[in-house]
């Protein structure tokens, strides 16, 4: 019998290549996955959370009272990079961790923020659409991308990706964070400004920090009235960032050419007024959604798992 329960919520882990489920189990650990039975997330947690150790988490909340379900738990690992749904100083009041896997997604979510920028500017979608509806019909205008000025908000690994893929479609790098690193954006030819003069300058404005009291809905109808009518917006980082209410009425009065949301407040945003849009492009967060990116992340969440089972040091621990 295995020595320990590794609960597994998210349908990814492991779906594409069983090394991570076989380094755990390699490791003492019975992995449990979730039954697809109907239930709601919540009620198979309050089932399966008591007998667990510690849990490879998705996107799930994970609030005092859930947390106070987990008895025997140890640590949440996250199977991402953003913790925000879980509560920190809960976790921390129950002596519960939480750990993370930076650097696992980086280049798929980099990825994907370019897809998403082309997408937009080019009306891909717009166009499939219509094709498949047996329709002729051509967009009027699309942008390029070529040469154009982008605004980065956040450089850490994944805004630093999408810069070094700017820098190929030889864009005009215009970037903002807490922590700036000059060395970096220097070799590519960018500079660290102002929010304000982002939301001025650039053609194209990618979101790529954290959800906190300080990003919260920063990207309002302030911002948005400064940005130019043929700007487009793309948020893959955390929905909040952007007032979705302000963000519609721009969209739809054609004060900014386009968005695309990979974040927002309800994940998937099948019920948002933003889906009526046109000019507005809605994913379901599955900027990490590769094959690479899904071994990376599960192998780092499983080596969190066992070393702190182990007591060893974990240097991904979020809450300590």
């Amino acid at each position: 019998m295995k020595k320990y329960k590794v609960l597994a919520t998210p349908r990814s882990f492991a779906a594409t290549d069983p090394a991570p489920v076989q380094l755990l189990e390699e490791n003492d650990c019975e992995v449990i996955r979730l039954p697809i039975n109907g239930h709601t997330l919540e009620e198979d947690l309050a089932v399966f959370l008591p007998e667990a150790d510690a849990i490879i988490a998705g996107l799930e909340t994970y609030d005092k009272e859930t947390l106070l379900k987990g008895k025997k738990l140890k640590l949440i690992s996250r199977y991402g990079v953003g913790y925000d749904k879980v509560d920190l100083p809960a976790a921390r009041q129950l002596g519960i961790l939480v750990s993370n896997t930076p650097g696992a997604n980086s280049d798929s979510v980099a990825d994907f923020t370019f897809a998403l920028m082309l997408n937009m500017a080019r009306n891909i979608c717009h166009m499939d659409t219509a094709v498949r509806a047996g329709k002729q019909e051509k967009p009027v205008s699309g942008l390029e991308v070529w040469g154009k000025t982008i605004g980065v908000i956040g450089t850490g690994r994944i805004g630093k990706g999408v810069v070094q893929r700017a820098a190929g479609f030889n864009m005009n790098i215009l970037a903002n964070d807490a922590y700036p690193d000059h060395a970096f954006l220097e070799r590519f030819g960018g500079q660290y400004v102002d929010l304000d003069r982002i939301y001025r300058e650039a053609d194209f404005i990618t979101i790529h920090a954290p959800l906190t009291d300080t990003t919260n809905n920063m990207i309002n109808e302030r911002v948005l009235s400064m940005m130019k009518p043929t700007a487009v917006l793309i948020n893959a980082a955390r929905g909040g960032i952007v007032d979705e209410a302000a963000l519609y009425m721009a969209l739809k009065e054609h004060r900014i050419y386009g968005a695309a949301l990979d974040a927002t407040e309800i994940e998937p945003a099948c019920g948002s007024p933003l889906a009526l849009l046109d000019n507005c492009i809605l994913t379901p967060h599955a900027g990490s959604a590769t094959r690479e990116a899904s071994l990376k992340m599960g192998l780092l969440a499983a080596q969190n798992v066992i070393d702190v089972l182990r007591g060893k040091e974990c240097r991904y621990i979020v809450n300590e």
